[in-house]
């Protein structure tokens, strides 16, 4: 058969696929076994997000946040939250900022489970998504404790959180950091030590720092090439300058240290859990979970039904919501699939005039085919879990 005649070979990956992470197509065209170019289509899970925004106020978009990256909601919650508080200048009391950081621990802890024991699924290990999913079921009792939502939490709000958590609630996360971390050694040793994992993986998906920055990666995709880059120590925000935390960085930027990365980052989060901890019991770490200012946070309940001035002050904020200096401001945190960016636009009234999302997951899933291209078929839904997508925040 002359070579003219051969043709290579497309095929579609997703989006029904269990390995697509969600409603992922990739067109995929084939030399025999080989990839020669990936062509992702988005878009099956979007929902004009940034527009519906702009007919809401700003208290009623808060659950939109919730909805991009469901796997760890209240992180996304934390960049809208900071960039409204940067325009209105409000400070955010001591304990209010520790719940925060706490919570976006849990939430980093959650995502990281969930990627680490699916793509042990992806590779052929059955146990650690078991092991795994106990876990996070209890971290979403923690979730549903202090927010009434295991998954769409709505907690944070500009100026703090909804409402302060029980003290039972502290002593029991407390008690839930020292046996996770004996559940970490032993999912490292069962699949992060494993050999079959570490054939599927070592050498896989490779990506240089040069090629990191160039394609706007960020988090675990740019430390796991060797750049200590994350925001919580780069650019503190809350009170992570006061936690103390390595950042773990790869050597390779192959699949393999990025997971690798999420095992270390996980037991990190542990560490800043414990601290939050330890100050919330702390005398300077009592006090109000959100800002005393009246025209922004609505009064307790207790006071509204005592005070006129309150009760007015309730129903205007419920029903008009209040109104943000006119200006723009860009809010990024680190949350648990990279950099999560929120750019605001106010213009003085009830609702933004435009809220721009930087969702990561959207920069790591455009690079699928500079990542997969002359790899085996077999290696792109190890290098799709690897990048760790959520298509709620890359759909929007």
């Amino acid at each position: 058969m002359s070579d003219n005649s051969v043709r290579n070979f497309a095929i579609n990956f997703g989006p029904q696929h269990p390995a697509a992470h969600g409603v992922l197509r990739l067109v995929l065209e084939l030399d025999g076994e080989v990839v020669e170019r990936v062509d992702p289509h988005i878009g099956l899970l979007h929902r004009g997000t940034e527009k519906l925004m702009e007919a809401r106020t700003y208290l009623q978009n808060i659950p939109y946040f919730d909805r991009l990256d469901y796997v760890a909601p209240m992180n996304q919650e934390h960049a809208f939250c900071l960039a409204i508080e940067k325009l209105l200048g409000l400070e955010v009391p001591r304990r209010g900022q520790l719940l925060r950081v706490l919570f976006c621990e849990i939430g980093r802890i959650l995502s990281h489970l969930l990627n680490l024991t699916t793509q042990a699924l992806d590779v052929g290990a059955l146990t650690p998504p078991v092991w795994g999913f106990e876990e996070r079921e209890k971290l979403m009792v923690f979730y549903e404790r202090a927010s009434g939502a295991r998954l769409h939490a709505n907690y944070f709000r500009p100026g703090g959180v909804h409402t302060d958590i029980p003290r039972k609630l502290i002593e029991d996360i407390d008690a839930w950091c020292d046996p996770f971390l004996k559940v970490c050694d032993d999912l490292q040793a069962l699949f992060i030590d494993n050999r079959i994992f570490k054939q599927r993986n070592v050498d896989i998906g490779v990506v240089s720092l040069e090629d990191c920055w160039r394609w706007g990666f960020s988090g675990v995709m740019v430390r796991g090439s060797g750049a200590p880059w994350d925001l919580r120590k780069a650019q503190p925000y809350e009170c992570y300058e006061e936690m103390e935390f390595d950042i773990p960085v790869g050597r390779h930027g192959d699949n393999y240290d990025r997971q690798v990365i999420r095992m270390e980052e996980m037991r990190q989060s542990v560490r800043i859990m414990k601290q939050c901890v330890e100050k919330l019991f702390a005398k300077d770490g009592q006090g109000p979970v959100s800002a005393k200012d009246g025209k922004v946070v609505p009064p307790s309940r207790a006071e509204m039904k005592r005070s006129m001035e309150a009760l007015i002050h309730h129903f205007k904020l419920y029903t008009e919501g209040f109104h943000v200096p006119a200006g723009e401001v860009y809010c990024a945190v680190e949350a648990p699939k990279g950099e999560f960016g929120v750019y605001l636009v106010s213009d003085g009234t009830d609702k933004p005039y435009r809220c721009k999302i930087r969702a990561p997951g959207f920069a790591h899933l455009a690079a699928m085919d500079f990542l997969c291209r002359k790899s085996m078929l077999a290696d792109v839904s190890a290098i799709l879990g690897s990048i760790d997508i959520v298509f709620g925040e890359v759909d929007r």
